[in-house]
């Protein structure tokens, strides 16, 4: 047996654990909402130990840290870009990235996939990509991922709309019911190699006056402790209608809002928790967008968001909940300690241990530009944030926060050389050094 066939056999050996996983670059595709299938390998897919290597490539300008992994590249696998992380680790230590895979560019609307890559070894590499919800020819996004603390099963909420479709058009009332926001939900009951089919729960959750919708992105909550363990929380945002009369299209960034889902029997039923539609705000200073939200030690439920155009100090607000999400002990307001963070989405995550364990938060932190990824430490429930750590000065955007084990954190974000939408890359933080 020559030296070369020993070789490809070997690498067969290595990647047979991922052999029911359907690849992201598989030629067929699915149609909407049907499981995911067990094709035979294609057989003239580039090998993922060239083409979809997710450790660092040494002779690579730019080359990550050693303790930085790259689970998606823009460009390979069929996609013009991957954006939108989101992660979560499943109670089997797997962490689960997920992403959404842009066909066309690195813009929101187009043929959008969700796919998600498996790694057993806390960040340091990665199964191949799979397609989690196919868009065929549609946008599916907005990953919000969470673990139901009862049974162990990853339960993904989503978002889709038509492909050839804008958030502008949406917000304007342009665009049919069927061609517009929806909501989605799927569950993974054998540590996140296979989703079931998408379940449409849009009728549950999003108000006819509504347009806009968007979960997270970035993980979502477990509720563990209190009198509302066991629930699941998906901090979101929506765009109302303007009322009767009004000059405005609906497009005005006045009209972003906050919001949640919640779910007390593991992502089968779900319904609305609280809505900020900001009636106490008829100047506009708060614009709730994209957002993100943890557990305290106290039970309560921390919210942080990006602000879309308000006119508040900074680019993030912020809010509590005592009831599990149902109602907010006041509306959004302004958090002026992350003043540092531009208009972007960020992530936050309370790392468990004792009452005095941090809330972490994560973001760019050049107020006008995207780049600099950091993570801030809370020790007062949120109240307060100061920077613990710069990952880089290098591009970056959106990010989530994960617990990797009891020593270690992770964050999963955009990154790049030149831009920040070249690169997903995973890095793992050492508690100590938070």
């Amino acid at each position: 047996m020559t030296l070369l066939r020993r070789a490809v056999l070997a690498t067969a050996v290595l990647l047979t654990p991922y052999a029911a996983a359907r690849p992201a670059s598989a030629a067929g595709r699915r149609p909407p909402g049907t499981a995911p299938d067990t094709p035979a390998p294609d057989p003239s897919a580039p090998s993922p130990s060239a083409a979809d290597s997710s450790a660092p490539d040494p002779s690579a300008p730019d080359t990550p840290a050693p303790d930085t992994s790259v689970p998606y590249v823009s460009g390979r696998n069929g996609y013009a870009a991957f954006r939108i992380p989101a992660v979560v680790r499943t109670p089997r230590g797997t962490l689960l990235a997920f992403a959404e895979g842009r066909r066309d560019g690195p813009g929101d609307t187009g043929d959008i996939d969700l796919v998600v890559r498996r790694s057993t070894d806390g960040g340091g590499t990665w199964g191949p990509p799979t397609v989690v919800a196919a868009g065929n020819g549609d946008t599916r996004g907005n990953p919000a991922p969470v673990v139901d603390p009862r049974t162990g099963a990853v339960v993904l909420v989503s978002c889709s709309n038509g492909g050839t479709v804008t958030e502008a058009q949406i917000m304007r009332g342009e665009v049919p019911p069927g061609q517009g926001r929806r909501v989605w939900v799927q569950h993974s009951h054998d540590d996140g190699r296979h989703f079931g089919a998408p379940r449409e729960i849009t009728a549950s959750v999003k108000p006819a006056s509504w347009r806009w919708y968007a979960t997270g992105p970035g993980h979502a909550v477990a509720l563990t402790r209190g009198p509302y363990a066991g629930r699941l929380v998906v901090p979101a945002d929506h765009s109302t209608s303007p009322p009767p009369g009004s000059p405005d299209t609906g497009r005005e960034s006045r009209y972003y809002a906050g919001h949640c889902l919640v779910s007390d029997d593991g992502g089968r039923t779900w319904d609305l928790g609280f809505t900020d539609d900001h009636p106490d705000d008829p100047a506009g200073t708060v614009h709730v967008n994209e957002t993100t939200a943890a557990q305290l030690p106290d039970g309560r439920l921390y919210f942080n968001a990006r602000d879309q155009g308000g006119t508040v100090p900074g680019n993030r607000v912020d809010a509590h909940s005592g009831d599990g999400g149902r109602t907010l002990t006041r509306p959004y307001a302004a958090q002026p300690t992350l003043a540092d963070v531009p208009v972007v989405q960020g992530s936050v995550l309370q790392l468990d241990g004792d009452a005095g364990a941090p809330l972490l938060f994560s973001a760019p932190s050049r107020p006008t530009v995207r780049e600099a990824l950091a993570v801030w430490r809370s020790t007062d429930g949120g109240a307060t944030f100061t920077r613990a750590l710069t990952l880089s000065d290098r591009p970056a955007a959106y990010s989530d926060l994960v617990q990797v084990d009891a020593r270690t954190a992770g964050v999963l974000y955009e990154t790049g050389g030149t831009g920040p939408y070249e690169t997903i890359a995973f890095r793992r933080l050492p508690l100590a050094e938070l």
